[in-house]
């Protein structure tokens, strides 16, 4: 008899060994393909844009043509688009879905503005028909990976901005406008520093912070739906600390590349406002958020304590820019 089991033992023993090696080569695997679709996408050159375009690119050009190419790069980056995957390894993937999702508000934002301010010359002038459906193109929820694939959404996005971009280039073509005003400018910036002044209350909230109630501040007669006490605490949960974080990076990688483009196209706007350099300390201060995170992984130490904490450093970076946004909106006001 104990002939007979010894061999069953040591095949089962076997057996599972290969298991075993299977499923650690697996996580290994696994772990390089999270490694490498975890990169952050390349910028888009927004001054070879223009340089590549024959002769001097109509006003808007850039602009639009950079917002096409910052969406594309979402989708072609390496892994593709990951914020809809339903299979690993994709699926235990949430920092990289939290950039994708960060930079998607920008180009949502700048897409709503293009449809309803920049590409009119009025309230009461007709929508462009490319950008109409556009923007519902770029609203698809993210996750959505069927009926429709928000890929397949955020592709036509894509093509319907070309659509409108080809024939900003047609001097035929008199009824397709990029109005490169100071309002329209602003109304996209008031935007942004929402967004802004929104990336950085989440960032900060990542220690914990009791403040007073300041939600009906300078207006004695306002109300809201429901009462708050004097003092609210913040607090944004742990689990979500780093999704924060990328949200807010991939947001403002986003951002940089837009304010870039803008710059071109706004050119004689922000030097006849004497706005030049105020939007480029606004670029300057949103391109520290850029720097390479050496850590593996996010940290989350107290304010003064002995670990560092790259939320707070993201929040004041973004604060910086914010209040660099708010008075380039004073200066664009006047006249």
């Amino acid at each position: 008899m104990n002939f007979d089991t010894q061999p069953q033992t040591a095949k089962k023993r076997k057996k599972w060994t290969w298991v075993l090696a299977g499923l650690i080569a697996l996580l290994i695997l696994m772990l390089v393909f999270i490694f490498i679709w975890s990169s952050e996408p390349d910028p888009v050159d927004t001054k070879k844009l223009s340089q590549e375009f024959p002769g001097e690119p109509p006003i808007g050009y850039v602009t639009v043509e950079t917002v096409a190419q910052v969406a594309e790069s979402l989708l072609n980056k390496s892994g593709g688009y990951l914020s809809n995957d339903i299979l690993p390894p994709s699926v235990f993937m949430d920092n990289m879905p939290a950039y994708e999702f960060g930079a998607l508000v920008q180009i949502r934002d700048i897409t709503q503005v293009l449809r309803n301010d920049i590409s009119r010359s009025q309230s009461q002038s007709l929508e462009d028909e490319a950008l109409k459906f556009a923007e519902p193109a770029f609203n698809i929820h993210h996750k959505k990976w069927m009926f429709p694939r928000a890929e397949r959404e955020y592709q036509k996005g894509v093509d319907l901005l070309r659509d409108y971009r080809d024939r900003l280039t047609d001097p035929a073509d008199t009824e397709t406008q990029f109005y490169a005003r100071a309002d329209n400018l602003r109304s996209w910036l008031y935007l942004v520093s929402k967004r802004l002044g929104g990336l950085s209350q989440r960032l900060s909230a990542s220690v914990g912070r009791t403040r007073m109630n300041t939600d009906l501040a300078n207006d004695p007669s306002a109300q809201q739906s429901t009462g708050k006490g004097q003092l609210v605490t913040v607090r944004t949960p742990w689990m979500e600390i780093d999704d924060v974080f990328w949200e807010a990076r991939g947001s403002t990688w986003a951002l940089i590349q837009f304010l870039k483009a803008v710059e071109h196209d706004f050119e004689r706007v922000l030097r006849d406002k004497n706005a030049v350099a105020s939007f480029q300390q606004t670029i300057m201060e949103l391109e520290a958020t850029q720097e390479t995170v050496w850590s593996p992984m996010i940290v989350n130490g107290s304010e003064f304590g002995f670990l560092a904490n790259h939320s707070l450093v993201m929040s004041s970076y973004i604060s910086r820019a914010n209040a660099a946004i708010i008075d380039l909106i004073e200066l664009l006001k006047r006249g």
